[in-house]
């Protein structure tokens, strides 16, 4: 398999364009994981040749970066680690925190978690309307100047939010929701991105499992599976996604020779500087990456996926349910 790179400012080593999303090896919110399967599945991925690994400490709570620090024990030259800062969380609750204290506090905690001496990849998971972004941006460009982290990132940033972390710290890259599903990024962010130089990660590749092609119009979900607050995941919009899923497979079989899940990864890497965030917590879950690269889809073929999205969904709905709240007023001189 030939891997396809791209460059982040800042880190030397050419990142694979399809990275790791380790949100499920957390177990909290996907129905539970086991770590000795989750291990096997990261260091899977580096076998494979997919050297990003995305965390974050929200990811189980901290458990999310302790699994990627054991599997890559002897394995961390072969890895580009990218983790997350700014949310806080209580009984449960996640909320945003971006202030310069939670920063400093938190690196220590997801190298100690990591088991390495600095991230490649430290991104701002949400942004805070509380704090101002010159307090968020000095505190990670001190970070970058004490070689704690190679780059900065943010995460579900728009444009203007980016530009005012930009006035402060230098900005490699932005983690947004995208896939064939979840296009709002098309009318800012990745413009954006496009003519500043940074790159894109794109998590949700496959919407939570939906474009795998294994979700049918039936499945249900269990347990505290994020994918039961989901509206795609509920009648009557769960038929129309997956009929939608349907008639890709069908096209991506007969144009292509790949399957539903190749097109949907190959359609992230055509739209611009990105990488797409393949979220698996086993090792079977990565079977088929290597199909996603060594072509192109054409004008064509875009023009054609369209009408099939437009022809089956006609409920169609984003991810905003996953955005965490903000810190409530009262909290901020906590």
């Amino acid at each position: 398999m030939s891997i396809e790179t791209v460059r982040i400012e800042g880190i030397a080593t050419p990142v694979s364009r399809i990275g790791l999303g380790t949100w499920a090896i957390g177990g909290w919110m996907w129905g539970g994981a086991d770590d000795a399967t989750s291990i096997a599945t990261i260091r899977t991925a580096i076998e494979s040749g997919i050297n990003l690994i995305d965390t974050a400490p929200v990811y189980g709570f901290g458990h999310s970066e302790e699994i990627v620090g054991k599997a890559l024990e002897g394995m961390r030259d072969r890895a580009v680690i990218a983790t997350k800062v700014a949310l806080e969380w209580s009984e449960g609750k996640v909320r945003r925190n971006a202030t310069a204290t939670r920063i400093r506090a938190e690196i220590e905690d997801s190298l100690r978690r990591l088991r390495i001496d600095h991230i490649d990849l430290y991104q701002v998971h949400w942004p805070d309307p509380h704090v101002r972004h010159e307090e968020t941006a000095a505190e990670l460009e001190k970070l970058r100047r004490e070689g704690k982290i190679l780059a900065i990132g943010v995460s579900n940033y728009s444009p203007v939010q980016m530009e005012g972390i930009r006035r402060y710290a230098r900005l490699a890259a932005v983690q947004s929701p995208y896939n064939l599903f979840e296009r709002a990024i098309e009318r800012d962010v990745l413009p954006y991105a496009r003519q500043s130089g940074l790159t894109v990660l794109a998590y949700g590749a496959l919407c939570r499992g939906l474009l795998s092609g294994r979700i049918k119009a039936n499945t249900t979900f269990t347990g505290d599976d994020l994918r039961k607050s989901d509206p795609k995941f509920r009648s009557p919009r769960l038929r129309q996604y997956v009929a939608a899923v349907q008639a890709l497979q069908q096209f991506a079989q007969e144009r292509h020779g790949k399957t539903v899940l190749a097109l949907a990864v190959r359609w992230i890497l055509d739209k611009g500087p990105t990488v797409a965030l393949w979220g698996a917590r086993r090792p079977d879950q990565l079977e088929g990456i290597d199909a996603a690269f060594g072509w192109k889809l054409g004008a064509e073929d875009m023009r054609r996926i369209d009408a099939l999205l437009a022809e089956h969904i006609t409920d169609p709905v984003g991810p905003e349910f996953m955005a965490p709240m903000a810190r409530p007023v009262d909290s901020l001189t906590a």
